[in-house]
């Protein structure tokens, strides 16, 4: 009996939907230690004979290369321990280094480079890669190898106070592409994520400070008590006592990754993302001064504006608003950079263009996080520029607040 088209097509509508639902869990752990190849340190091989299986697991490490240029003999550490460990874990090949920092995301061959050394030495699913630097390495790293037959075991030891409570511990990568922040990437889970504290000894000043931006930001929309913390404890910051440096990344790491677990939306399938509140503005600013500046260095400038923003909206109070300010300062940030003003002239390097990036990114509808007081953040949808043109020009034209004002005044 021959069938026509249309009878065909009348006869798949009679067929019930098919739903399907599959649900996923991911399990990783973020780890806290010091000196992780040394010998004597078995972490990383207890790691990874944890996952049960009886051969040792191929393996190859990612370097960045400002690590190496502060930890020499890094390299030969990493060949020794693995050596040393061989029965858990087999490295394919001596240490890979790649550039670190944001180059390491803005240039593709990185990424070529990464899939072809994985194939040469044929890594699997089962197999893991270690990737050891800063954030930005760590987000080029994390996308190579969530690609690479659709995702390798990835174990991140980040290096500096950004990864370690913040970028190194999520569960996204990403690269830059056609001037846009993270424009290619993916979430993936990272097998694990060790911090080990001492290669923060050897940051410079201005990566030590970077990091500790993301810890405000996530202090000043989650939890008051941790703002107050980091206030109070500026000189300590400025010094780089290493038990308040450890405290401020242990807190910023397990708020965000109560968010992660807990916000219903680890994927950011919807249009609201709290954790990067002050972000819009930070991403446009690292393209618009070609990176110039560190991305924590672009978080704070994002912070201030919000919470500026926040203020001149009637949101939260002067006295919170000169708190926030008086922190980011004492803490060492610079708030204002030339490329905050409006370019009219030149509508490709107005900063307002982050905005439209911004909604691009996320899907949906524009979706900002502001401050409704210290320790809360609320989701608005619609924002006034002329507020943040004002909120810019205080930044720009506004007396530096003195260092050690920073108690609870009247308010404005």
């Amino acid at each position: 009996m021959t069938i026509s088209i249309e009878q065909t097509s009348q006869a798949s509508l009679s067929f019930p939907i098919i739903k399907q639902q599959v649900p996923v869990t991911f399990h990783y752990n973020v780890h806290f230690t010091e000196r992780l190849f040394d010998l004597d340190n078995p972490l990383l091989a207890q790691i990874v004979a944890a996952d049960g299986r009886l051969s040792p697991r191929k393996a190859i490490a990612i370097v960045d290369s400002g690590v190496v240029r502060h930890h020499p003999k890094l390299l030969e550490n990493i060949q020794l321990y693995t050596d040393w460990y061989n029965d858990s874990i087999q490295l394919c090949t001596f240490p890979l280094v790649v550039t670190g920092g944001e180059a390491a995301k803005n240039e593709p061959k990185s990424i070529q480079s990464l899939h072809s050394l994985i194939d040469r030495v044929q890594l699997c699913r089962h197999s893991y890669i270690l990737a050891i630097g800063g954030g930005a390495m760590l987000d080029m790293v994390g996308y190579a190898a969530a690609t690479a037959h659709r995702g390798i075991r990835l174990i991140r030891i980040p290096t500096t106070v950004l990864g370690q409570d913040d970028s190194g511990i999520g569960v996204k990568n990403g690269i830059n592409a056609f001037g846009k922040k993270n424009f290619l990437g993916t979430f993936a889970a990272p097998y694990a994520v060790i911090n080990d504290f001492h290669f923060l000894t050897t940051l410079d000043e201005r990566d030590w400070r970077s990091g500790v931006a993301e810890a405000v930001k996530v202090a000043l929309i989650k939890d008051a008590d941790f703002f107050q913390y980091i206030s109070t404890h500026t000189d300590a910051i400025v010094s780089r006592d290493k038990k308040v440096i450890q405290q401020i990344i242990y807190r910023c790491a397990q708020l965000h990754l109560e968010h992660i677990a807990n916000s219903g939306d680890p994927f950011e399938t919807g249009s609201s993302r709290p954790l990067d509140f002050g972000h819009w503005a930070a991403h446009r600013l690292e393209h618009l001064t070609d990176y110039r500046l560190r991305h924590g260095e672009a978080v704070a400038i994002g912070i201030a504006l919000e919470s500026t923003y926040s203020y001149l909206a009637r949101k939260i109070s002067y006295s919170q608003w000169q708190k926030i300010i008086n922190t980011l300062k004492n803490i060492g940030f610079s708030l204002f950079v030339p490329e905050l003003i409006n370019h009219d002239l030149n509508p490709a390097r107005c900063l307002f263009q982050g905005l439209a990036q911004f909604r691009e990114h996320l899907g949906g509808e524009l979706t900002i996080t502001v401050l409704e007081k210290i320790g809360k953040g609320i989701e608005i949808h619609e924002v006034d520029l002329s507020l943040y043109k004002q909120a810019i020009a205080l930044l720009q034209e506004a007396p530096e607040i003195d260092r050690y004002t920073t108690s609870e005044q009247t308010h404005h």
